[in-house]
């Protein structure tokens, strides 16, 4: 018996040690931790469980067969974050650089299955030149295999995707249909085509950098939710964005008791809107007087600042908020901001999470290059997701809610669920100047002092349309509050809504303008 435990110890040595000694230090040197190193960072001190340790490769091509490594360089299985279970895959770039063939995806499609199974969510811990080469059309194959589990899942357990290293080709698509994607600074990289590909194609001359660096996807194309210095920091990131969500569709996020009192009347809040209605002030202020302390975890930072969108916890609840962001074009809608929040808003109502509302929106862009880019369309992707949407939804409009913005963002007429306006909310079709120019256009032109006229007409818009108790006379806004007592306001619908119901009429499934 004891030889065999010996031959047991050095098979799993081996497979520690899989990429060898010198690569390991190579990829050191590069400022980057091992597969190995990055499960043991992720999850709780010796909760890893690996699976297939000893899988190996069947390709018998191009002499590879000379080479038959454990893991075949994947790790795979599960272990625990805050003591809740988690299953994850880890390349292993040491190995074949990390190149997926057909055992190699096998052994993620079980760890994604079993995910399925249990109901716990998957994280993906990418670094890997892509398909193997020698295994041909199997390796296609099996990207295709991980990318069918991606949308059975979707919906159903989280999906988190951290790329630390490359991820190029066909090897994109499974961690962009994931539904976080985590990128380090200067060691993460995804493309369609590489640099040279481009160069020969399109003959533009561009860096891995600029093209599909971490900064590039955080800020430009939006195809990345987090910016992380390094993989440590990453993966530091993706332990806390977990702690805001649930297990699985099935359950609630986890409850985290912050100290913080329900009834917290925050009076900083009164004097933080400007009164004059054309000056920005920052919305993240106002979340974070209302939100537990520090518990706002913004998502996409980087991209569409116009709008906010990211998690935190009110009475120690998890919660979606999406917020314009006034001190970014004047907190305008347009194509991206759509789309960012759009895609948040779905997430949340798919895992039960709460979404509260702010509101500061003067209306969607104008211009040619939106109207040309499809504002229309993206535009309707946030309306059918709050449209959609069945999950408490609270609603706070803090200062203007102009046009078809005003029903876009949460409105009563999208099914939210409680709705506030503070005293400084502005809800009309649009704004005084802009509506006293359209209806008083010939009283203007005949005026002697048109300026002073203009003031007049303006002032009496404001007071008869623009303000919120006409609103409320309607029974659009349920409450106008004073800005103190945001919080607990919020915290007393949250609570109210805790047993909601709602349902959607029986399909397949709805055709959102995509």
């Amino acid at each position: 018996m004891s030889n065999k435990i010996a031959e047991l110890e050095k098979r799993h040595q081996e497979a520690l040690e899989a990429g060898g000694a010198e690569r390991i230090e190579k990829h050191h040197q590069a400022g980057k931790l091992t597969a190995r190193e990055r499960i043991d960072h992720l999850l709780d001190p010796g909760s890893f469980v690996e699976m297939d340790t000893f899988v190996t490769h069947r390709c018998t091509e191009f002499g590879i067969d000379k080479q038959k490594p454990y893991g075949d360089g994947v790790v795979t299985g599960y272990g625990k974050i805050e003591g809740r279970i988690v299953f994850v895959f880890a390349q292993d770039f040491t190995v074949f650089g990390g190149s997926l063939g057909e055992a190699y995806a096998k052994k993620i499609c079980k760890v994604m299955d079993h995910a399925m199974k249990v109901g716990a969510p998957m994280i993906g811990l990418n670094d890997s030149g892509g398909a193997r080469i020698q295994e041909g059309v199997v390796s296609l194959a099996g990207y295709a295999d991980i990318f069918q589990r991606n949308v059975m899942s979707s919906g159903v357990i989280p999906q988190i995707s951290a790329i630390l290293g490359p991820c190029a080709g066909g090897a994109v698509y499974s961690p962009v249909m994931t539904d976080f994607i985590l990128m380090a600074k200067k060691t993460s990289h995804m493309f369609i085509t590489g640099p040279d590909v481009i160069k020969a194609v399109t003959h533009e001359e561009v860096s891995k950098e600029d093209l599909g660096g971490a900064v590039t996807h955080n800020s430009k194309s939006g195809v990345a939710h987090f910016l992380a210095n390094n993989d440590q920091d990453c993966l530091d990131q993706i332990r806390k964005l977990l702690s805001y969500l649930p297990a699985n569709n099935m359950e609630d996020a986890p409850h985290k008791e912050t100290g913080d009192r329900w009834d917290r009347r925050e009076a900083a809040l009164d004097t933080l809107i400007p009164d004059n209605a054309n000056k920005p002030y920052d919305m993240k202020k106002l979340i974070d007087l209302v939100v537990d302390p520090s518990s706002f975890l913004e998502v996409h930072a980087h991209y569409a600042k116009n709008i906010l969108v990211g998690f935190a916890r009110i009475g120690g609840q998890s919660i979606g908020i999406v917020a314009n962001q006034p001190a970014v074009l004047a907190g305008c809608l347009d194509i991206d901001a759509s789309v960012k929040a759009g895609r948040f808003v779905r997430f949340c109502d798919a895992f039960n999470i709460p979404i509260v509302t702010f509101v500061d929106v003067p209306g969607f862009l104008p211009g040619t290059a939106q109207e040309w880019g499809g504002i229309i369309r993206h535009g309707a992707k946030l309306l059918y997701a709050y449209c959609e949407a069945t999950v408490p939804k609270v609603t706070v409009i803090t200062r203007k809610a102009y046009g078809g913005a005003y029903d876009v963002m949460s409105s009563k007429h999208v099914r939210g669920d409680v709705n506030f306006a503070y005293p400084s909310a502005e809800i009309a079709v649009m704004g005084p100047d802009g509506a006293v120019n359209i209806i008083f256009r010939n009283q203007l032109a005949g005026a002697k002092d048109a300026a002073k006229e203009k003031d007049r007409l303006v002032e009496d818009y404001r007071k008869a349309f623009a303000s919120p108790y006409k609103a409320a006379e309607l029974g659009y806004i349920d409450e106008i509050i004073f800005p103190r007592d945001t919080r607990p306001r919020i915290i007393q619908s949250l609570e109210m809504l805790k047993n909601k119901r709602d349902k959607n009429p029986p399909k397949k499934h709805g055709n959102i303008p995509l």
